[in-house]
This record gives structure tokens, sequence and C-alpha cells, in this order.
């Protein structure tokens, strides 16, 4: 896929507190400060049940983001993970509608927050909510690190008030007659039935749906291996004790007609047990954390929502503007685009067929998401490579369709309606301009899964996931393949001094990594003065860690006439300096990665002590062979295309046509004398050359089939 002019990586700012503050911050508005009493007419007292139970229920779905984030930590969140998994028509109606749900549930969360400001400024609450959106929509163009700073402040506020309020809530009841209040207020726990407790379940499920927003933002995540999954998992764990907790109170305490009318019953409820402060400073302090609740969830939502464009963008399912990033490293169309539509809710739109139809198409997102997760693992893609694994797999997954799917039938026929009418639109966008798209030519990994039944398979999938990886740093599991498939080869026919070799390897590294040739040259130098560049069989090895680069670099350097390395303190060296050298191999890897960097080590050492290596380097005719001749024989397979052989088969085929065994990955082509690196649409030709990387076991396979011979 041909990168978006414009569009770069956003910057990794988000630490395991912002991942936390965006996910509670986005959790506690209206399904704190305004749901309780509009759920407790629909199920009474089992309203604290039914908080507890949505917060169950969110696990399969918060666990199945956590895993797809962990695995591809890109901008665009649900969307970007239904895209590459069920295709882009699914990518299309999950991209279009979360973004519509975030937008709408955002401006809303501004709307309320405007009704708090009320308290301290005399002015209408549309216009203020219009002002508010426009303030934080220039904070997230002026960057992330800004805005997640905000959210931490917001998030810092809310929870010191509402464990203020948790505390004081639970004071007053137990200084009660506790047996008398639940007698009076929890009886009967269910007078709507099993009927009102699941449809309330339905409605205020949407109160959790906050946790998984930073999804959407998981490009922008330090270490998001751990920090996603661990920042989710917090923010659910707060959110469940404050929600389950503070219902609890509102219920205990409150008269059940009048709380069933209240839109703000939590400053109702500290009101009772705030009357120990001065007036107004109980009601104050409600207020100061219903307005940092209801901003946190309009600035994150500004912050998540505004990625949904800007993958689509790049993914070329709407304009392509919308990928561009502006200088501060900032999405800067599809903030300004989500915020005008922002902007349009406010002024034109009704509140409750909105907050309906976002937590339905909510629940069926978190339905296609675990789906998702199910194809991922199934369609044995080799480089889906997660950091985190969701538990229980697959019944967690299937529990969370079902369970999403039900929710939504229980919520009534207007939240069915509204849910089909967005799938509706997805379709007609699909059609009208992501199907004549000649741009988009990728297919979700659920080809993979129907491989075997001669269906399409994208392999470009395989190898846009590899790059994540590469960008994520390489996992342990991460192939020795991968490393040298993409090594630079320089090929030197006469003598060059080592010092001079050095230096020009040392400037191609330069290219890709943000150090100067003079400092890589330098670590070099110095690693092989102290005696840390291993020299065994006509092979040296220099090599170095360094801090701030994501993954290992190699180059590897053939000297045909060979050369003999010379120091000045050549008394340090830990070889004979007369020892001849053909081949040089340049690591520089991580510092953060010991382990990595001497299994690197280990495999290159264990290659070349095999007593043919050094003969198969001399005679390689290419830069192809070079690295065929590195690569470890039961993980790579070469194949010379003729018509007159068992490949024959293969030549004239598109390589995402062709039946390979799984864990397969044909990684480059030499034609004509020329390296390719091939993408699924590639066509074989005869006389080509291939380099195939895989498991041993279909490795073997292919080359009983295609070299038994």
């Amino acid at each position: 896929m041909a990168a978006t002019p414009g569009s770069k990586k956003l910057k990794k700012n988000l630490t395991l507190f912002d991942v936390y503050a965006i996910s509670t911050g986005a959790m506690f508005s209206s399904g704190f400060f305004l749901l309780p009493g509009i759920a407790a007419a629909e199920a009474g007292p089992s309203v604290v049940l039914a908080y507890l139970l949505a917060g169950v229920l969110i696990l399969p779905g918060m666990f199945s983001m956590a895993e797809l984030s962990t695995a591809m930590p890109r901008a665009g969140g649900s969307y970007y993970f239904l895209d590459r998994s069920l295709g882009p028509l699914a990518g299309t109606i999950g991209g279009l509608g979360t973004w519509l749900a975030l937008v709408l549930k955002s401006a809303f969360a501004l709307i309320g927050m405007g009704a708090y400001l009320v308290f301290f400024v005399d002015m209408p609450i549309k216009p203020l909510a219009v002002a508010l959106t426009v303030a934080f929509a220039l904070l997230n163009i002026f960057g992330a690190k800004e805005t997640s700073g905000l959210q931490r402040f917001f998030v810092i506020t809310l929870l010191s008030v509402l464990s203020f309020f948790v505390v004081q809530g639970l004071f007053e009841i137990f200084t009660l007659d506790v047996g008398r209040i639940h007698a009076q207020q929890f009886t009967p726990f269910m007078p709507f039935g099993t009927d009102g407790l699941l449809a309330t379940i339905g409605l205020v499920f949407v109160s959790y749906a906050g946790l998984t927003k930073v999804a959407s933002v998981a490009e922008e995540v330090r270490n998001p291996d751990r920090n996603i999954p661990l920042g989710m998992i917090l923010s659910l764990a707060t959110a469940t004790f404050i929600y389950v907790v503070g219902v609890y109170i509102m219920v205990a305490l409150l008269d059940p007609v009048e709380l069933h009318a209240d839109l703000t019953p939590v400053a109702t409820a500290a009101e009772v047990f705030f009357d120990w402060l001065p007036s107004p400073i109980g009601l104050m302090l409600i207020v100061i954390a219903a307005i940092a609740a209801f901003a946190s969830t309009g600035n994150a939502g500004i912050l998540s929502a505004s990625r949904y464009p800007l993958a689509m963008g790049r993914d070329h399912l709407v304009s392509r503007r919308l990928a561009s990033v502006g200088r501060f490293g900032t999405p800067v169309p599809a903030i300004v685009l989500t915020a005008a539509l922002m902007i349009f809710s406010i002024v034109a739109l009704d509140v409750e067929g909105v907050a309906k139809l976002a937590s339905a198409f909510q629940l069926l997102i978190f339905g296609f998401v675990n789906l998702a997760v199910i194809v991922m693992r199934e369609s044995h893609i080799p480089s889906y490579v997660p950091g985190y694994r969701s538990p229980l797999y697959p019944w967690m997954q299937v529990v969370g369709i079902v369970a999403s799917l039900f929710l939504i039938a229980e919520m009534g026929l207007l939240s069915v309606t509204l849910t089909l009418a967005l799938v509706l639109l997805g379709l007609g966008w699909y059609f009208y301009y992501v199907r004549n798209n000649q741009d988009v030519v990728r297919e979700g990994a659920i080809y993979h899964l129907f491989a075997r039944l001669g269906q399409r398979r994208f392999e470009g999938l395989d190898s846009e996931l590899r790059t994540i990886l590469k960008e994520k740093g390489l996992a342990d599991e991460a192939p020795f393949e991968h490393l040298v498939t993409h090594a630079v080869v320089i090929d030197l026919g006469e003598e060059h001094a080592f010092e001079d070799i050095v230096r020009q390897v040392s400037a191609r590294l330069a290219e890709d990594l943000p150090f100067s040739k003079d400092h890589i040259a330098e670590g070099f130098f110095e690693g092989h003065q102290y005696g840390a560049t291993p020299v065994s069989r006509g092979v040296a090895l220099p090599h170095q860690r360094l801090p701030g680069i994501d993954n290992a670099r190699l180059v590897m350097v053939r000297c045909r006439t060979g050369l003999r390395i010379q120091l000045d303190d050549a008394a340090a060296i830990l070889h004979d300096p007369d020892d001849v050298i053909y081949a040089i191999f340049f690591l520089a890897s991580p510092e953060e990665h010991p382990g990595r960097h001497l299994r690197v080590l280990a495999n290159i050492a264990s290659r070349i002590d095999e007593a043919q290596f050094m003969a198969e380097w001399l005679q390689a005719e290419n830069e192809q062979e070079l690295k065929e001749v590195l690569l470890r024989n039961d993980r790579y397979l070469s194949l010379m295309l003729r018509p007159e052989n068992e490949t024959a088969p293969l030549i004239g085929r598109a390589l995402m046509d062709i039946q390979w065994p799984p864990g397969i990955l044909v990684a480059l082509i030499h034609r004509a004398g020329q390296i390719i690196v091939p993408s699924g649409k590639t066509i074989l030709e005869a006389g080509d050359r291939i380099t195939i990387l895989g498991d041993p076991e279909s490795i073997r396979q292919l080359y009983e089939k295609y070299r038994g011979h």
C-alpha cells in the first residue's frame, strides 16, 4: 500500500498512566452523573447489580481489544482491527459507526459539562458546549502529550472527589441502621423482573465503553505490550468499584421516586451526607467532579475519535487528506472534521435517540472485535504476534459475541433499527466509494481461514504485521530470518582497510538510526579494541547495543580477496592479527534487550561454525544467495522456477493465489539480476529464484513437493 502523501507515524508519547487516564476519564461522565436515576427507573434497586454485570460483560471486549492493540498498535482502534481481520467492508462499517458513536457521545458529554458550568458562568448551555469543543480541538491539534497531560489532571481531580464521595457515603450508611435501609430501599430488589434487569444492563453498558478508547491511540503508546492491557485492567477495576459502590449509595440514601426522576443523583446524594460542610462546599465539590468528568470524556473523545478518519484515510476508505499529520505530529484534518461534526450534533440533534444509538452500536462493535480475535488466531498468519493474549480463548470471545447481540435485542426495537440503519450507511459508502477505489487492494485475515478452499488470501497482511513487529521492536519469538532477509549487503571485490569498511557500514546504518556515522563507527571500533568482536573461521562479528532504537540492524560484508584486521591496540584483540577475514557481520541491537542481542550473535556463530559455510559464502553469486548462506537450512528454501521441473505450476501465478502451507512467507525474488521484495499481487516468472521463509515442517513440505526429485 502506497504511503499517503503527508502522512507520518504518530509520536509515541503516551505512558501507562496516560493509558489509564484516557480509559478512566472516558468512562466517568453521564454514566455516573446522569444515568443512575434513569437506570433505577428501569430496574429498581437491582440497578446496582446491572452496573456490576455490565462491568463483567465488558471483559471479553476488553481482553480482545488488548490483544489486538498489542498485535496491531495502530491509530484507528477497532476500525483497524476489523479492516485487517474481516476486510475493508467490515472496516468501513466499523470505522464510520464507531467514529460517529464516539463523536456523538463526546458532543453530549460537553453539553453536560456546559450544564454544570452554568453554576459558574451565566450563558446558554449549547454555545458554551460549542466553545468547549473548539478549545479541546485546538488542544488536540497541539499534541497528544499535551492532551494527555490535561487528561491526567482531569482524572486525578475526578477520582479524588469521587473517592471522597464513596468514603463519606459508606460512612453515612453504616452509621445508620443498615438493616432498616436495606429493607426499605432494596425491597423488592427486582420490581420489574429479569427483563428489566437485562434491559438496564444494556443501557448502562455504554458507561464502560470508554474503557477501550485507548485502542484508537495505541500507535502513540510506549511499550504497548505492557501498558495497554495493564492500563485497561486497572481502569476497569477502578470504574467498576466506583460505579457499583456509588450507585449503591444513591439507592440506599435517596427516595426511590425522587431518584427515578433525578438527572443529578450524585449531587442530590452528596447534599444528604455533605451537610457537615459549610454550604455550598459539598455541592461545589460534586459540580467540580462532574465538570472534570465531562471534560475528560469530551477531551478523550476528540483524541480517540479523530484517529478513526486518520486510519481510514491512510487506507483510502475516505479522502486521503484525512491521513495528513501536521507539524505538531497530530492528525489536524481528522481533528477538525471530528470537532465540526461534534458542533453540528450539539446544535441540531436530540439526546435520547443518540444515546441509544451509541450504546447499541458500541455493543455491535464489541461483538465484531471478539470475532476479529478468533479470525486472527485461526488464520495462522506468522506475524500475528500479540504482546498480550486474551485468556480463556475462544470461549471468552464466544461469550462476548453472544452477550453483545443479546443486549442489543433487549434494548428494544429502536436500538435494533438504529443499528441496522448505521450498518446500511456503512454498506452504502463501501459500495459507492471504497469498492471502486483501486488503492484498496487488501483483504482481511478471514480469507486465510479459507485458503484450503481456494479463497483469496492477502499476503500483504503478513508483511504489514511484520512491519508493525519491526516498529514495536522484534519480539522474542520473531524469527532470525527476518533480520537476515532485511539486512544490508556490501560485496567488496577488492581489498579494503577494516577502518574504511567500518566507516562505510556506519554511514549506511546512520541513514536509518538516530545516531551520526561517527558515533556508530566509534562503537564498533571500541568494541573491537576491547576484545568484543568475535573472529573465527574467516569471519568477524563487530557488534554493539544502542539506546533508543526499536529493533536490530544487520550489515553483511563479503571481502572476496580477504583482509587482515590491524589496529593500534592490537594487543587487546583476542585473535591472531594474521587471520584472513572474508566475511564481516555488523550487528547493532537495542540496548534494552540484551537477550535478543545475544541470541542473534549465537545464531550467526552457529551458522559460521558449519564446515561448508565459507565455501558457500565465497561461491555465492549475488546478494540473495549471500543471505541464503547465512539462513538456517531448516527455516528457509530457495527455489529456481523452471518450466521443466516441479516448480512449473508456480510460473505465471500471483503469490496470493498459491496455496502455501501455513507459516510461509516468500521473502525475496531474484529476477534478471535484481532483488524484488514481493507483495501478494507479484506474478512469478520463469527463471525467478525465490527465497521462502517459514516453519521447519512447512519448509519440509515445500522441499518434498518442489525439490524432492
